[in-house]
């Protein structure tokens, strides 16, 4: 999404078919779910409170009330869509490459159905007014480590673009205009303007003044410490839940704050690739404050999502939870997407 947000929350509207809202873990036994065994995964669609937060954008499933308008910006159709990556803070190897799998997955590979890059698929049907689609090719072209804290362990949303400018201006990183994704990352002990209370990730576009051009970006933080219970959730629960409600659901890579942090990746990735500029495609007559792809579907990981499920999703032999397949047989839980074509939102685990 676009300048102010990821905004998270609950539904403000509900229509039939498939649809929203953010799960936790409701353990095998409970009542409060709908499973369907197969023979690899057992199929859930576990019934979650509700966020520490609530306004949202979403819809339940498709409606004719959805005005997704393109705006004859461009999209990033170039292929591939380079991503440069700013690791900011201090990062372990493997926390790195759990990021960087899920990335590399987007592109076309040989994962197992439902996968990642069937996931971007949806994400591809977008087009410019030339009718060139969104590349549906991805790769990491360069990265650069931050560990200094150069800008101090608290950002604002200024300071993050002055982050990209270091980057930039020091040369680990070329000026890429044309199809390039710079992408901020921020270690669990940094804090961030917004963050945990009205964001958890956002996606804009830099200042000449601030950096020298105009360059796509999007920053998301790794909320493992700060409120999983916000940005991390369905893998965490609010605190005021104690031992009453449903517990988290399990993670499939074992890390709460990473594994929730990957799902907001997969939506700024999205919406910037069809707004890189906040020109493209969007809902609402404000450019400042687009409903995005990925808005109308947050909370959504499966068929039959909607008061208060969270859709069909999968778990393993060991009760970690997933709905798509990625790269070195990783697995990842990420939200839907609004589909142009069906009008409605969707993903590569549907099972209508």
């Amino acid at each position: 999404m676009s300048l102010h947000h990821f905004l998270f929350s609950f539904l403000l509207l509900t229509f039939s078919a498939a649809s929203t809202s953010v799960a936790t873990k409701t353990p095998v036994s409970s009542p409060k779910e709908q499973t369907l065994n197969t023979q690899d995964a057992q199929y859930f669609n576990p019934k979650l409170p509700p966020r520490v937060l609530s306004t949202s954008k979403k819809f339940e499933g498709s409606s004719n009330l959805v005005d997704l308008r393109y705006h004859m910006g461009p999209v990033l159709s170039s292929a591939p869509i380079n991503i440069y990556l700013i690791w900011y803070g201090r990062w372990s190897a493997p926390q790195k490459q759990l990021i960087k799998d899920f990335i590399t997955s987007i592109s076309p590979s040989a994962a197992p159905s439902p996968s990642v890059s069937e996931w971007w698929k949806t994400v591809s049907l977008y087009t410019d007014q030339t009718g060139a689609n969104v590349s549906r090719s991805l790769v990491i072209a360069k990265e650069h480590t931050d560990t200094r804290y150069s800008h101090g362990t608290h950002l604002t949303r200024l300071s993050i673009q002055e982050v990209i400018a270091t980057a930039v201006k020091s040369a680990p990183f070329p000026v890429d205009h044309r199809n390039g994704i710079y992408l901020i990352l921020t270690s669990h002990d940094v804090t961030v303007q917004d963050f945990c209370r009205a964001v958890c990730g956002f996606h804009y576009f830099t200042f000449p003044s601030m950096v020298g051009y105009t360059l796509p970006y999007a920053w998301i933080g790794n909320s493992g410490k700060q409120c999983p219970e916000v940005c991390a959730y369905p893998f965490a629960v609010p605190g005021y839940m104690g031992g009453g409600g449903p517990g988290a659901l399990s993670p499939p890579n074992g890390d709460v704050g990473l594994d929730g942090m990957i799902s907001v990746i997969a939506h700024e990735l999205a919406e910037l690739s069809t707004n890189p500029l906040v020109n493209a495609w969007y809902a609402g007559e404000d450019p400042t404050a687009p409903t995005e792809i990925g808005d109308l579907c947050e909370g959504l990981y499966g068929t039959g999502g909607g008061g208060g499920y969270i859709g069909q999703v999968m778990r393993d032999r060991k009760g970690r939870t997933y709905n798509v397949n990625g790269n070195n047989g990783r697995k990842f839980m990420v939200q839907w997407v609004w589909s142009p074509v069906l009008k409605a939102c969707a993903g590569p685990n549907a099972l209508d």
